[in-house]
Formats: structure tokens, C-alpha cells, sequence
């Protein structure tokens, strides 16, 4: 799931390609997308809103809208089929289609979803009010685990996992992919103040936690959110009502960069800890904001993909070397997410483990995080010869070599997804092991040049 930084990127991006736009007109093909109207109503309350100005909150995109004004829609598009070699001639059959008269409204696109599923809001809540014309809204869209934002001219090849399309009144159209059918999007009533929806109208849709690179995030005002939590501190970190925008990725990163334990209970952290660990979030969070975050699987924005995944320390790096001393990196599951660390740089202290941990001596040395009978209490070892991994060592074992590989495929094939997504088509998942590097450069071309 993208977290802070792939997000942070996102909204980047599409504050310098939308912002100023006016919404003409928005269509739905799986109506479970928006959580907070029907499709109709999305479409009658979105449709002549400006879009402002675009941020963030947690893993969340706000699009900030202004009130509503008259447009003047865009024709409709001339189907094509889904190749990217047929967009140029979608253009010039465009370009001869009369202008619609102003007076025109946009149409919304019944829902073509499956039966039953026309009651967006959660169970047991009730709908949000649809924002008045003249009053400021707000989108919130989370992404989850497959979503993607595209900003593309209206016509260009589209995939069947296009589930939401918001057209523009300059000929561009903002597209919201979705593969696994996860992500979700709303549309409230916007308080000036805030820049989120209205209190009490979104319950539970934003995160409640503390934004972790915000000026107001402080090594003292984390001291004091630690001092009154109990439990593992990669459970913590995960939590988004304790700090928003902090994922799995990031969470192992910056207990890394920390030497912190991830089971290391929260409690028994001492002042120093707490600074290095804050120092380490901002720290890692800042760096992969930097470097548009990690696309290690179907993770992109609108202006392309990210590069931290080439400069993660511990994620995904199971059985490599520790980039500080060399000893393989551990890999666990800890609240059933898997969890990378230097069982080395990052040791438990006896009595240090968070809840569920039996002995307090989890990963200490040994693979799986489990501790062996009767080690409890004994000094810690450091890893045999055969154990060590890197230049002038024995190497990998086969399982750790076969680990790598699989990574590697996993990440080429991602990257070849990606690349389809951006080009409009579907990804052959028998296929490619990589993706085209020239597929992918003429796929950008055609989202940014849209701009």
C-alpha cells in the first residue's frame, strides 16, 4: 500500500498538472469506488467544482474543490481500441466533432456495477450530505493496495480497471485505476480551517495520528506519545491513529536506521531511543519523498515512478548484508506483515520484548525470530562464518539465494504493470519478466505530454 512519501508524490504531482482545472462532468463503472454517494449524486455534486489545490493526509490525497460553476463539457470521446498507437487518430476524428452548446449538463454514467452494490456508504452509516454549489468540498481518495492516478486527454486508451474517470473542461481527463478494487473515494463538505471534511461527516475516514514530518512533530511531542503505549514498536508504528502515513516499508527503514528491535516493546524505549527514532523517521520519510518513493509494486504517479526502492536498507532484503556489519538481515512476521532487521545492529534487550513475545529474547540471533531453549538469559553470539554473507564470505544459503531471485522477478514484473497501466492496455501476466524500457518511456510521454 503506498504509504507517506509514494502519496506525498502523488499529490505533487497532480497539484502542478490540475490545479485551476473545473471538473465537467464524472462517471463510474463500480459504484463500492466512491464511499460517500451513489454515482449520480457524485456526479451532480462534483461536476463544475474547480479543482483548487491538492494535499495530503496520512496515506490519504485530499483534492480540494471550490464551488460549483457552469461548464461547458467536453464532447464525448470516440471509442478506440486500447493501443497506444491509436491515440493520434482519436485526436483528429476529436478535433472535427462540433463544440457542445453551453447550455449542455453533463450526463452522469449510470453505474454498471453489479446489483446490490448501489449503497456506497459503510454499513450502518449513513451517506455524507452532498455538498451545496456554493459551498467548498473536498475528495478523499486512499489509494490502498492497487490504486493508481492518471491525468490523460480524454480518448486515450483505457483498461477495464479504470473504475472512476473525472473529466476535465480542457479536454483531459483524471482516471483512477484500480486493479484489486480496494481503494475508495469521497466527497464531503470541506472545512476552510482544517482543509478535511467537515467534523463528524467522515468518521473514521482519515487517520487520527500525528503527522510525522509536520513542523509540530517533535522528539518531545513523541516522548509523550510513547509514554502512555505498551507494546511492539513495529505494531505501534503501523498504527495510523498514533503516527499517520508510516507503513511497512518504512517502519522496518526506520527502526534500522534507529537500532531498535521491532519487537521491542514501546515502554521500555529510554529518552535516547526516542530521539534516535525520531530522528530516523523524519530522516528516512524525507528521503523517499525525495526520491518519489518506492515502486516496488504497482506504486506510480502521475509524473512516473519512484526510486527508493534501489536505496532500502532492509525491506525486501532478507539474507543480503547488513549495509552497517555485514551479517544477513532477518525477515519475520510481526502482526501478520512481514518484518525486515539486523538481528545484530538491532538487538532485543532481555525483558525488552513487546506482549506475545515469550522470554523476551525474540530474534536474537536467530532465524525466524524465535529464541532457542535455554538461551534466555546467555550472552549474545555473533553469527558463524557460514552465516556471513557478502564479499569474502562463504554466500548465500539456496533458500536466501532463491529469496533474492524471486524479489527480482517480483519487482521486474511489477515494473512491467506498471509500464502497461501508463500505456492504458493490460499487463499479459504469462509475460514479461521486465518491463520494456521503451513501452514505458512512450507511456510517460503520452500521460505527461496530456498536460
Amino acid at each position: 500500500m503506498p504509504e507517506l512519501p509514494e502519496v506525498e508524490t502523488i499529490a505533487r504531482d497532480l497539484r502542478g498538472l490540475v490545479t485551476g482545472a473545473r471538473i465537467a462532468g464524472a462517471r463510474s463503472d463500480w459504484p463500492s469506488t466512491l464511499r460517500s454517494h451513489e454515482p449520480a449524486a457524485f456526479a451532480a455534486a462534483i461536476s463544475g467544482r474547480e479543482i483548487v489545490g491538492v494535499g495530503r493526509r496520512g496515506k490519504q490525497l485530499l483534492v480540494w474543490l471550490g464551488p460549483a460553476a457552469p461548464v461547458t463539457p467536453v464532447a464525448a470521446p470516440i471509442p478506440v481500441a486500447p493501443s497506444p498507437a491509436s491515440a493520434p487518430a482519436a485526436r483528429a476524428r476529436r478535433a472535427a466533432l462540433a463544440p457542445v452548446t453551453p447550455d449542455a449538463a453533463p450526463i452522469p454514467v449510470a453505474p454498471e456495477g453489479p446489483v446490490g452494490e448501489a449503497s456506497l456508504a459503510p454499513a450502518g452509516v449513513a451517506a455524507a450530505p452532498v455538498p451545496a454549489t456554493d459551498e467548498a468540498a473536498v475528495l478523499t481518495i486512499h489509494l490502498k493496495m492497487t490504486g493508481q492516478i492518471f491525468v490523460v486527454e480524454a480518448g486515450a486508451p483505457q483498461d477495464r480497471h479504470v473504475h472512476l474517470v473525472l473529466s476535465l473542461a480542457d479536454g483531459r481527463e483524471l482516471r483512477f485505476r484500480d486493479m484489486r478494487k480496494f481503494g475508495r473515494i469521497g466527497l464531503y463538505r470541506r472545512d476552510e480551517e482544517t482543509g478535511e471534511p467537515v467534523r463528524g461527516e467522515a468518521p473514521g475516514v482519515l487517520a487520527a495520528g500525528a503527522e510525522p514530518l509536520s513542523d509540530d512533530f517533535t522528539a518531545r511531542r513523541l516522548h509523550a506519545l510513547l509514554a502512555r503505549r505498551h507494546g511492539r514498536l513495529k505494531t505501534l508504528l503501523l498504527n495510523q491513529d498514533f503516527l499517520a502515513g508510516v507503513g511497512n516499508i518504512y517502519a522496518d527503514e526506520a527502526l534500522w536506521l534507529a537500532r531498535l528491535h521491532p519487537l521491542r516493546d514501546a515502554s521500555t524505549l529510554r529518552p535516547d531511543h526516542v530521539v534516535r527514532l525520531y530522528g530516523a523517521l523524519r530522516e528516512v520519510l524525507a528521503e523517499a519523498v525525495e526520491r518519489r518513493g518506492s515502486s516496488v509494486d504497482d506504486y506510480t504517479a502521475p509524473e512516473g515512478d519512484g526510486s527508493m526502492q534501489e536505496y532500502l536498507r532492509v525491506y525486501q532484503r532478507a539474507g543480503e548484508p547488513c549495509l552497517r556489519c555485514g551479517r544477513p538481515i532477518r525477515r519475520i512476521v510481526v502482526g501478520g506483515r512481514s518484518t525486515h532487521f539486523c538481528s545484530w545492529c538491532q538487538r532485543l534487550p532481555g525483558g525488552a520484548a513487546g506482549r506475545g513475545t515469550p522470554g523476551g529474547a525474540a530474534g536474537r540471533g536467530t532465524p525466524g525470530g524465535t529464541a532457542r531453549r535455554g538461551t534466555a538469559d546467555r550472552t549474545h553470539r555473533g553469527p558463524r562464518w557460514t552465516e556471513l554473507d557478502g564479499g569474502g564470505a562463504l554466500g548465500r544459503t539456496r533458500s536466501e539465494e532463491e529469496r533474492v531471485r524471486r524479489v527480482a522477478a517480483t519487482r521486474k514484473a511489477a515494473a512491467a504493470r506498471r509500464a502497461a497501466a501508463r500505456a492504458g492496455v493490460v499487463a499479459d501476466p504469462t509475460a514479461g519478466s521486465a518491463a520494456d524500457p521503451t513501452a514505458a518511456g512512450s507511456a510517460d510521454a503520452t500521460v505527461r505530454g496530456s498536460a
